[in-house]
């Protein structure tokens, strides 16, 4: 997939994306993080052909999305952020009306149909209707639903919205089995900090529309801050030589520092010139450099309880 120089403006003067640029490999599972609001969906939705671009260019599984939307469509699955299943179905109806509107034939969609409820742990509840599935398995069969035509390419758009901690966590799993057994290309967008770093091979920080930097979670980490040092104190601490930041985190202050070699020289300073309550040191996270690069931190949304509706479609 590659992309140019996108941009997508509304009437009003609104700029949602601004002039995004970036390429994935065949393959690799590629992360959009950042708060709601970035500019994800968007993105998400150009690439799909659901939205036009002002300006920019973009190729997705080897067609233009502007010159031939029927193609890519043909070539990429797609799991919204909204559920989008219709709940008066079985999972295994639900499955066979999307195989329907690609085309696949008979035989086609019942081998299929067998073999992604096996992948997302379904096959079991393949003959009960979706409303009496939990919002975590509404969420697996979405996903199984995006695999079912095999597209080169998959869109998951906060594919964990909403869920607790630990489906979330199965969720992940069954991503990186697709990915695995599937061989496809997955762009996934998410505000969920750990889901950047597990599931994904490479990352695009976004925020307001714009990439900051794109990267594995080490390059990033690595390029941006090593160290961070959490300290406890009723003093405010002033600009101190070889910090790159200093940023309150509730009753504590975390200071990033510039070259980790230069933390024990850091600390003397602080415990010579400030009354420290305590002091913790540990190695920088990819929420550290997403604060240092935007100044603020992505806050998690409050869980949205999972309602299925009957689907718009989404044909060739």
């Amino acid at each position: 997939m590659q992309v140019k120089n996108l941009k997508k403006t509304y009437k009003g003067g609104i700029t949602a994306i601004d002039d995004v640029s970036f390429n994935i490999q065949k393959g690799e599972i590629f992360g959009f993080l950042g708060p709601n609001g970035a500019g994800k969906t968007t993105t998400i939705k150009i690439l799909t052909t659901l939205l036009r671009p002002t300006s920019g260019q973009a190729i997705v599984a080897g067609y233009d999305i502007s010159k031939n939307s029927n193609k890519v469509r043909e070539n990429i699955g797609i799991v919204f952020q909204e559920p989008a299943l219709d709940d008066r179905l079985t999972g295994k109806e639900n499955l066979d009306f999307h195989a329907r509107l690609y085309g696949m034939n008979k035989a086609e969609r019942k081998q299929r149909i067998s073999e992604v409820l096996e992948l997302v742990g379904l096959t079991q509840r393949a003959d009960s209707l979706v409303k009496t599935y939990s919002g975590g398995m509404q969420r697996r069969l979405e996903l199984a639903r995006g695999l079912m035509h095999k597209p080169t390419v998959l869109f998951l758009d906060e594919p964990t919205l909403g869920l607790d901690v630990q489906t979330r966590r199965k969720i992940w799993d069954y991503i990186l089995r697709v990915k695995d057994t599937e061989n496809m290309t997955i762009l996934l967008t998410t505000h969920y900090m750990e889901e950047a770093e597990k599931v994904c091979e490479r990352i695009a920080i976004i925020d307001a529309g714009k990439i900051l930097k794109i990267g594995t979670t080490a390059e990033l980490i690595g390029t941006s801050c090593g160290t961070v040092l959490e300290v406890k104190t009723a003093d405010k601490i002033k600009n101190i030589s070889g910090v790159k930041q200093i940023k309150k985190n509730g009753e504590r202050v975390d200071l990033v520092v510039k070259d980790e070699k230069q933390t024990t020289k850091i600390v003397k300073e602080l415990m010579n010139n400030y009354d420290i309550i305590e002091l913790n040191i540990r190695k920088a996270s990819l929420e550290d450099v997403f604060v240092q690069m935007t100044g603020k931190s992505i806050r998690e949304e409050k869980p949205q309880k999972m309602r299925a509706r009957i689907p718009r479609g989404h044909g060739r």
